[in-house]
């Protein structure tokens, strides 16, 4: 089976990448707007692209399509962080998965997505927006540059300060206590997660 991606449909486009490039991590970011309200939405079009400095990428969509001559709306993660520039990455363990979703729903700008699943935040170090509090992993970011393709909108940023819940980390040599970090990751479009909690090790040749 062949498909020709330039003449696909993007919706279709979308479906196809979606479902096949799997497992992705998901990043849960809160930002604040003008006002300091904040939200909280997650995206599975994510992943760490550098360590010097520490580089992530997301891909926010649009809450929209544009139509009938009008641009297309950005979602207010992508609109918040054009404001001030900031924003902040969490994983997501199994025991958050639900949480997770609920916060992607299509809610006015403003409403508290954190309260309506029962959870809290807790003020960041380094910039404005805060970090969600039971989240075992929160990644303090700054802006670097969003560049726009067609209607893809892709927001590239800093890493500037880590949080990890006690135990994962060694303090010693930074690595992760793999058994306990089982984060979930994103399968097919639309409804699609996995666990990542059975896992193997092979050793990379010297």
């Amino acid at each position: 089976m062949e498909i020709d991606l330039e003449t696909l449909k993007p919706a279709d486009c979308y479906k196809l990448l979606a479902s096949l490039v799997t497992p992705r991590p998901i990043a849960w970011i809160t930002t604040i707007d003008g006002l300091g309200r904040v939200n909280a939405a997650p995206f599975s079009f994510f992943n760490v692209f550098g360590s010097n400095p520490p580089l992530v990428a997301f891909a926010p969509g649009n809450k929209e399509p544009a139509r009938n001559g009008k641009a297309a709306e950005a979602k207010d993660t992508a609109r918040n962080i054009r404001e001030n520039g900031e924003f902040v990455i969490h994983l997501v363990p199994g025991e958050l998965a639900q949480a997770m979703v609920a916060t992607s729903a299509s809610l006015s700008a403003g409403e508290d997505e954190l309260a309506s699943v029962g959870l809290t935040t807790t003020p960041s170090l380094k910039i404005a927006p805060p970090r969600i509090l039971e989240a075992p992993i929160a990644i303090e970011c700054k802006e670097h540059q969003t560049i726009e393709i067609g209607s893809n909108r892709l927001v590239i940023g800093i890493g500037l300060h880590l949080y990890a819940k006690d135990g994962l980390l060694d303090e010693n040599n930074y690595h992760v206590n793999q058994k306990d970090w089982t984060p979930i990751g994103r399968m097919g479009a639309p409804d699609w997660y996995t666990h990542t909690n059975d896992l193997f090790e092979i050793e990379r040749p010297d």
